[in-house]
């Protein structure tokens, strides 16, 4: 099963703690359900209810899908010791983020990004449980995400929407490799469809044309 990133201009916010310590606190919503996206081939939408089964056990907060860095906060379990909370609304799936603004420079970098407005993207890593497809006779179909098998990362990123970083352009085509198999096995699973209907269609109109001539020859 292969991983998938989707980046795209989500929501992102930096809050005040109001901790003697110097830290930092983000939140943002980096899947939001119902929400139609154009990814160029495709058009992608991530249904109501397609978390209910998510693996969320183990979950990291990246920049930019650095996984050779060291993540700035991770949910385990997502129990209250996390650095990272994850919560599944009707609207989609909010993260609420601690970062050690005190002990570790890049937090600190983030967090100003993100208070001064040059950080508003968010994007996750994940792999698809089961999808749908509509429109499969379009150049640009529409795929329904049913269900995400799990969750692996979410990041900040520069530059949503796939025009992204360095990592981003180099795994996109890995990245989407997922959802281009799906797209033709639905593709091929149509064409059976549609030539299983055609033969059933002809075995009638043979069916009819023989009751026709027994009918013929009976007047006879």
């Amino acid at each position: 099963m292969n991983k998938e990133v989707r980046s795209l201009e989500f929501e992102i916010r930096a809050e005040e703690t109001g901790s003697e310590k110097r830290s930092g606190r983000l939140t943002g919503t980096p899947i939001v359900f119902s929400q139609v996206t154009d990814l160029g081939w495709i058009r992608e939408v991530i249904d109501p209810g397609a978390l209910d089964h998510t693996d969320l056990r183990d979950v990291r907060f990246l920049v930019g899908h650095d996984t050779t860095g060291i993540p700035l906060a991770r949910s385990r379990n997502n129990n209250e010791n996390s650095t990272m909370q994850l919560t599944v609304t009707d609207r989609g799936m909010e993260i609420r983020v601690d970062l050690d603004t005190e002990n570790n420079p890049r937090a600190a970098e983030l967090y100003s990004a993100v208070q001064r407005g040059d950080i508003s993207g968010m994007s996750f890593m994940f792999t698809v449980d089961r999808d749908e497809w509509e429109d499969l006779d379009t150049d640009q179909p529409l795929r329904h995400v049913r269900s995400i098998a799990r969750v692996f990362e979410v990041s900040a990123v520069t530059f949503p929407a796939y025009e992204g970083t360095d990592i981003q352009a180099a795994s996109e085509d890995t990245a989407l490799e997922s959802a281009r198999v799906s797209l033709e096995s639905a593709r091929k699973q149509l064409e059976e469809e549609r030539a299983a209907e055609t033969e059933r269609r002809r075995a009638v109109l043979e069916r009819l044309e023989n009751l026709r001539m027994e009918v013929k020859h009976d007047e006879v």
